[in-house]
């Protein structure tokens, strides 16, 4: 059975910073009240750009990185919950489009948050199944137009950007392993209505406790069923929603702060593209190098949730 392998992971963000000071001069808050609740100090924002475009341009540099064209890419799968269009076509076929990939598979998952780790089991099964050789998996939002800018509850917390990596067949530098859950229970705890309600609407003190559960016990569960002990973790990459969820799983798994990837402070919670811009943050700070061991976890709207073990098996970063 072939194993699969994940060989590269970019991001694009877009050029607006929106501040905490920015934001104290459009609702009721203060610099000081977002840093100590959630970590942030700034998010980038989207102007001219949708959510494909930001897509694109995170996944044409994840191909180049792979050392691939686009005619290697046998299938495209983007996770967002901003796509360009209501319903149809999928965010990953305009992306597909735009790198000139046509007649293969192409299709967006719904998992809020949780987005990239569901993309990666998504691609290693198809990838040992061996359907499929170089799958292009992109976590791409624009939350910025589901946003309420008048709730400022909500609208501290988001930002834009994408994420991308290319999942190829691979001996060395496997995915080693995948958990992905849900529980529809919780779904109008963090919830966007649609109708004539489409902002994101959050039940926060509610999400934080069961977050920190859930992802503890998680990744609790994800190193004892492989046999991994917390410190042979290289890096410890969480989805970027709130430090102080991030800072309460850290300290009960006893990471230290070198194996954490913390960036929710400059770009805010990005949803499914959180984890690959931090990974790739990580990368072109060359923290993140070939054969390295890799834990993300992540949690978002459904509730949806998940952890992933990796060995990265892309090229070190070279500047």
């Amino acid at each position: 059975m072939p194993k699969a392998s994940l060989i590269s992971i970019a991001a694009y963000t877009p050029a607006k910073i929106l501040t905490n000071l920015d934001l104290e001069k459009m609702v009721e808050t203060s610099d000081e009240w977002i840093t100590k609740r959630t970590g942030i100090k700034q998010r980038r924002i989207a102007q001219d750009e949708d959510t494909s475009d930001l897509g694109t341009k995170a996944a044409r540099l994840a191909i180049e990185r792979a050392n691939l064209r686009a005619k290697d890419i046998d299938a495209v799968i983007c996770a967002t919950i901003s796509p360009d269009h209501f319903c149809m076509p999928s965010t990953a076929c305009k992306i597909a489009k735009n790198l000139g990939i046509n007649s293969v598979m192409a299709f967006d998952i719904s998992a809020a948050c949780t987005g990239f780790i569901y993309l990666l089991e998504l691609a290693k099964s198809l990838i040992e199944s061996g359907s499929k050789k170089h799958i292009l998996i992109i976590g791409a939002e624009k939350l910025s137009k589901i946003v309420d800018w008048a709730d400022r509850t909500t609208c501290i917390l988001f930002g834009d950007g994408a994420g991308a990596a290319v999942v190829s067949a691979d001996s060395k530098n496997e995915i080693v392993d995948v958990h992905t859950a849900a529980d529809g229970n919780y779904a109008e705890l963090l919830i966007t209505p649609g109708g004539e309600e489409k902002f994101i609407k959050m039940s926060g003190n509610e999400v934080f406790k069961v977050a920190v559960q859930t992802l503890t016990k998680d990744v609790v569960e994800i190193l004892e069923k492989n046999k991994i002990p917390s410190d042979k973790i290289d890096l410890f990459i969480p989805h970027q929603a709130n430090l102080r969820i991030i800072e309460a799983v850290k300290q009960r798994l006893n990471f230290s702060d070198e194996q954490c990837v913390i960036t929710v402070g400059k770009y805010g919670n990005t949803s499914s593209a959180s984890i690959p811009m931090a990974m790739n943050d990580a990368y072109e700070a060359g923290r993140l190098k070939n054969g390295d061991l890799i834990l993300l976890d992540a949690f978002g709207g459904g509730f949806t949730w998940g952890s992933a073990l990796l060995k990265f098996g892309g090229e070190s970063y070279k500047r």
